[in-house]
């Protein structure tokens, strides 16, 4: 089996290989070749050095024969450029995010067509696709069934691409399934350009004792996966059978994977709790207006029946996901940090 992920070294790239390495097998078969196509390869990578791995470097539109060299079984397409370029830069977005998307469908309909197995993709689409529409505002709870109405270019980018690997997959050249990612937090690294990329910053940086600006109003509240759950949900639509009942994909609407609502008020006020005031008081409020139009206009509350039917379940509570994000990244955290020190926090 040659699997292949597109954005492969960027954060939930290299989640999602670190994953696939560790069991080296999807929906129970041996996977025989890994393919992380990306734009840029970081020097000493410790997942190339796996007999498994194989790198292809460069602009994803420009590197498809060599992802296509062999057959390729399942296609994994996260790479991506993020909300705020697409905002900031009209022309990157729409490259990057549907010209190259398009030509990596047409590449997957070209080995179908030539006697081929039609690849099975999954396509990491976004809570961006949603917006409240003046003539149209979002439902309270929001759900699949939801009309997408998309506030930024990145929504609507994702939205247009949702509707391709439908249409691909009707005409039977692929078998595509789309999850929509909430956002992902705690990210670890540097921030990246997204607009979102703050509700990682806000705990991310404090917790290393940096500190950090955080652009809306405390009020807002937000949809969040941390990493461990958004992984799980990738890999779990991407190996499901089609068909109905529990754990089967069914039909050919996307997934919204679970997500745990809350302010950034109470993101911050866990923060306090479990990392002490020194810690929390690292953060300042600093309204940007172009942010919060952008993060404002994504639904909060989400029904995740059709994210269950598959066993997929959001974060239990917000201080899960910082305590899990200190456990993986016990570098990133200051040593005297209750956190990682073994002291019990305020409110622990």
């Amino acid at each position: 089996m040659r699997i292949v992920i597109t954005g492969g070294f960027g954060f939930l790239g290299r989640q999602v290989t670190g994953t696939l390495l560790r069991t080296r097998t999807f929906r129970g078969a041996p996977i025989d070749r890994l393919v992380l196509a990306d734009r840029i390869v970081p020097a000493g990578a410790p997942e190339g050095a796996d007999p498994l791995v194989e790198t292809v470097r460069g602009d994803l539109a420009e590197c498809l024969d060599d992802v296509f060299a062999e057959p390729v079984d399942v296609l994994i397409h996260l790479a991506a450029a993020v909300s705020a370029e697409c905002e900031a830069d009209f022309d990157l977005g729409m490259s990057a995010n549907l010209d190259t998307t398009r030509a990596l469908l047409e590449a997957a309909r070209a080995q179908s067509a030539a006697g081929g197995p039609p690849p099975r993709l999954l396509f990491a689409s976004s809570v961006a696709v949603y917006g409240s529409d003046p003539a149209l505002p979002l439902p309270p709870v929001v759900s699949e069934s939801t009309l997408p109405t998309p506030r930024s270019s990145y929504g609507i980018q994702k939205l247009v691409c949702e509707q391709l690997v439908a249409e691909y997959t009707r005409r039977g050249f692929l078998d595509g399934r789309v999850a929509r990612l909430m956002t992902v937090s705690v990210r670890p690294g540097k921030p990246n350009a997204a607009a979102s990329g703050f509700l990682s910053g806000i705990i991310r940086e404090p917790l290393a004792g940096l500190p950090a600006i955080c652009p809306v109003r405390p009020d807002l509240r937000v949809a969040l996966a941390s990493p461990r759950r958004t992984v799980e949900g990738i890999l779990r639509i991407a190996e499901a059978e089609r068909g109905t009942g529990r754990g089967r994909f069914e039909g050919g609407l996307p997934v919204n994977l679970p997500g745990l609502t809350v302010s950034v008020a109470e993101m911050l006020d866990t923060l306090r709790q479990l990392a002490g005031d020194a810690v929390a008081d690292l953060v300042t409020i600093a309204p940007d207006r172009e942010v919060e139009a952008i993060v404002g206009s994504w639904p909060s509350v989400f029904d995740h029946t059709r994210a269950a039917a598959l066993g997929l379940r959001p974060d239990p509570d917000f201080a899960s996901v910082v305590r899990d994000y200190a456990a993986d990244h016990r570098d990133a955290v200051l040593d005297d940090s209750p956190l990682t020190s073994g002291q019990p926090g305020e409110g622990l």
